[in-house]
């Protein structure tokens, strides 16, 4: 990790968001507790203020989510962020995901952001 990091401390293009130990409904759940800590009252509530409470607040939600290795779900990923993203499944492992088939996912990406059929 810190070597990614220190690899791509200065790009600017895309983000790339990677989760270790983390549930979205375990993140739902906190941001509700810390509102309701904060005094947050239903009046207040809106999905701008509900987002703050995430811990993704200061990250754009995902526009194209991968997914290696054959699955066709979310497994408790990003469950709020999610809700426009598009899906892109692949039956590649993760540790075999090269830059080819991150290009095979975003030409599919692409495809259907310009409406057009694979």
């Amino acid at each position: 990790m810190r070597k990614a990091i220190e690899l791509t401390r200065n790009n600017t293009g895309i983000n790339l968001s990677v989760a270790f130990d983390y549930g979205g409904r375990a993140e739902i759940l906190n941001a509700i507790s810390r509102m309701i800590k904060d005094g947050i009252t239903p009046e207040q509530l809106n999905e701008s203020l509900f987002n703050k409470y995430l811990y993704t607040s200061d990250v754009p939600e995902p526009d194209l989510i991968i997914r290696t290795g054959g699955e066709m779900r979310l497994s408790n990923f990003l469950i709020w962020q999610a809700a426009y993203s598009e899906f892109y499944s692949t039956t590649t492992l993760w540790p075999d995901f090269t830059d080819a088939e991150i290009e095979k996912a975003l030409v599919a990406y692409s495809r259907r952001s310009a409406g057009l059929a694979d």
